[in-house]
């Protein structure tokens, strides 16, 4: 493809030293994957890469795929880094018409315009060479979604390929498969997903198993030998650039006692049901995290199951606490909440104190404009968002601490959450706060996520074997079970 006038390929700024390395490990591979921790800036390296592709005339085309909130950050930073303005796909398809047929050297579009225009795609890969960078392919893990069977289907007719996140491992080591699957068709990891996750999840029958346990981590521990060879990451940890520390906080508070009587009836209720298939089953399928989901949000908030419920919750107390602390030291906060309600609720509590927040039910722009009201406006002190809005592709480092009101079960949601404040420009020590409620779900959770982040680490090569021995705790898979058998004599 020509165009009528073909514009420079140079980058504006320069890269950190280890953002070149990083560009020379992968700009010449046929695919490769950028894993280095969030907050390391992919998103320059993924420019530089596609840079380089253009004034080499390897590729015609590069499309950025990001999850749909992350479009306008990409518009703007490829603007900024290059001062090249890229086309977008959206959902209107009588838009995308003009971009198809369009002159364009950079394409930026979010994941589910491919499916929606797979047709498309497969005549525009036919006719040009196009070069594929998905930023957060995390989204990715499930291959049976449909979401993942399109890129699939897609996959080889990209000439060159490069997937992109700082949470390889999401949740489970399983999660990295697929990502993997859309590089190489699975000469690395196996082409049977199934057999793949059956050696490779962290189940809650390890601790009284010692030879699965054995098994679990020799594979594990191997994997990131088996995609060395196209991957790249570096950890914050690593030595590459000097951040100031991060401290974690766990808060342990009281139920109270109208709470208390909640939990107690939602969980006697689960044990009934689980009773009656004779043992406990807690994995990530969606039929069990539905069941425990309501136990988090008793221990977050009661009225979220019962609108009769007029009581505070025990962590209400000890987050006002918290943030008047924090906003009398004329520093900024982000409280982080998996749950709607809570976030509408605090926001108008402290909006009269300087808050602003994010969630899914927020247009883009809303969303956008809470954002930079929380960076620029020194009344703004206080951010409430839910981790599944604002987990991603957001640098907030005008605040120095964290507070998780809640915890989901995801590993992602958690790392990604606590690192908008941890990445480049940040000057000042970092915080991070869990709030939990004593003898309840939320110590499992955290018992739980330190699991998967350690199996994480270990099937990412960010440690060895012999430190992950050190650090991991099976136990809960039997935390879950004394939890909801409780004392019944109680």
């Amino acid at each position: 493809m020509k165009l009528d006038f073909e514009p420079s390929y140079k980058a504006i700024y320069t890269a950190y030293d280890y953002q070149k390395e990083a560009v020379d490990a992968v700009k010449d591979l046929e695919y490769g994957a950028i894993f280095h921790e969030q907050g390391l800036g992919k998103t320059k390296i993924a420019i530089d890469i596609f840079l380089y592709w253009l004034n080499n005339k390897i590729i015609d085309i590069v499309l950025v795929v990001t999850k749909k909130q992350l479009v306008p950050n990409w518009f703007g930073e490829i603007k900024e880094h290059t001062g090249l303005k890229p086309a977008v796909l959206t959902n209107n398809k009588s838009e995308n018409y003009y971009v198809f047929n369009g002159k364009n050297r950079i394409i930026v579009t979010n994941f589910e315009v491919l499916s929606s225009e797979i047709k498309r795609f497969k005549t525009y890969l036919n006719i040009l060479n196009v070069g594929i960078i998905i930023d957060e392919s995390a989204k990715l893990k499930n291959p049976k979604s449909k979401l993942t069977q399109t890129f699939f289907e897609l996959r080889k007719q990209f000439k060159r390929r490069i997937i992109m996140t700082g949470t390889p491992i999401a949740n489970r080591p399983y999660d990295i498969w697929s990502q993997i699957y859309f590089l190489d068709g699975g000469k690395s990891l196996g082409d049977n997903y199934a057999d793949f996750k059956s050696k490779t999840n962290l189940s809650n029958n390890l601790i009284s198993n010692v030879d699965k346990v054995k098994n679990f981590e020799d594979v594990v521990s191997n994997i990131n030998n088996k995609i060395s060879n196209f991957t790249v990451r570096e950890t914050k940890n690593s030595g590459i650039i000097s951040l100031p520390d991060k401290e974690f906080n766990n808060i342990f508070v009281p139920f109270e006692e109208e709470q208390y009587k909640k939990y107690e009836q939602i969980r006697k209720e689960m044990l009934t049901l689980l009773e009656k298939n004779e043992k406990i089953i807690v994995d990530d399928s969606s039929t069990s995290l539905k069941r425990l989901l309501r136990l988090v949000q008793v221990t977050s908030n009661p009225k979220l199951l019962d609108d009769l419920y007029f009581g505070p919750s025990g962590k209400e107390a000890e987050l006002d606490i918290l943030i008047n602390k924090i906003v009398k030291k004329n520093e900024k906060c982000i409280v982080w909440s998996s749950f709607i309600e809570n976030i509408d609720y605090f926001h108008n509590k402290y909006r009269k104190k300087g808050a602003v927040k994010i969630h899914g039910k927020m247009s883009i722009e809303s969303r956008v404009k809470s954002v930079e009201r929380f960076k620029h406006d020194p009344n703004i002190s206080i951010l409430f968002a839910t981790p599944q809005s604002a987990k991603e592709g957001l640098t907030l480092t005008v605040a120095n601490h964290v507070i998780f009101y809640d915890r989901s079960f995801s590993l992602d949601d958690y790392l990604q959450a606590q690192d908008r404040i941890h990445r480049i420009s940040q000057k000042k020590k970092c915080y991070i706060y869990n709030l939990m409620i004593e003898g309840s779900i939320d110590e499992w959770i955290d018992i739980l996520l330190k699991a998967k982040e350690n199996a994480a680490k270990l099937g990412q090569g960010d440690i060895s074997i012999e430190e992950y021995k050190k650090n991991i705790d099976y136990s809960f898979g039997k935390i879950i079970s004394d939890i909801l058998g409780g004392n019944e004599n109680e």
